[in-house]
């Protein structure tokens, strides 16, 4: 069944998980950072951990944000995507008002001095990476459908509802996706 969408992969676009697709990816929808003829890099923003990030970052501060699990490559790494560039010191612009990276003493700093918000930053361990060309590959065998980043949506969509979301606002043709069942033998 071919559901693509008429977006090609790329820096600041969004991919949304195929129904079939299981395990860390399962309903997923992930920021992607990077795509390139080296590869792709992303960070799925719908896989809460059960961690405040002060609990994973030693000498971080009290602070209300969940860490999420942003794939399954390198999990000991912390990332952070977020959209307070006048906060957070050398992030890496992926779309417009949205970055990743950035300094952490500059995050720390703007935690301690009350002025960053928890709804303008996510944190991530680990991250979802494809080698050269796999990704597209993936698209083509309708693993993932592509979308444009909505920032909004990204840092302001309960987790639980992001994928759900994501898939309405493609569009009606794309509604029978909400319906298919987890599991497949339930159909």
């Amino acid at each position: 069944m071919n559901f693509r969408t008429e977006i090609s992969p790329g820096k600041g676009k969004i991919l949304i998980s195929a129904p079939a697709l299981s395990d860390v990816f399962k309903k997923s929808v992930i920021c992607l950072c990077e795509h390139d003829k080296n590869g792709s890099i992303g960070f799925i923003f719908n896989s809460p951990t059960k961690y405040k990030v002060n609990e994973i970052l030693e000498d971080f501060p009290e602070f209300e944000s969940y860490i999420m699990l942003g794939g399954p490559v390198q999990p000991e790494l912390v990332n952070v995507i977020h959209r307070a560039p006048l906060l957070i010191d050398g992030g890496y612009e992926i779309s417009k008002g949205v970055f990743w990276g950035g300094n952490f003493e500059s995050i720390k700093e703007a935690i301690f001095n009350g002025k960053l918000c928890p709804a303008d930053v996510r944190f991530f361990l680990g991250y979802s990476g494809w080698s050269p060309n796999q990704l597209n590959e993936e698209v083509e065998r309708d693993s993932w459908l592509v979308s444009s980043l909505n920032e909004q949506d990204l840092f302001e969509t309960d987790r639980n509802l992001i994928w759900e979301k994501s898939i309405r606002a493609l569009g009606q043709s794309f509604a029978f996706l909400r319906a298919v069942p987890d599991d497949p033998s339930m159909n």
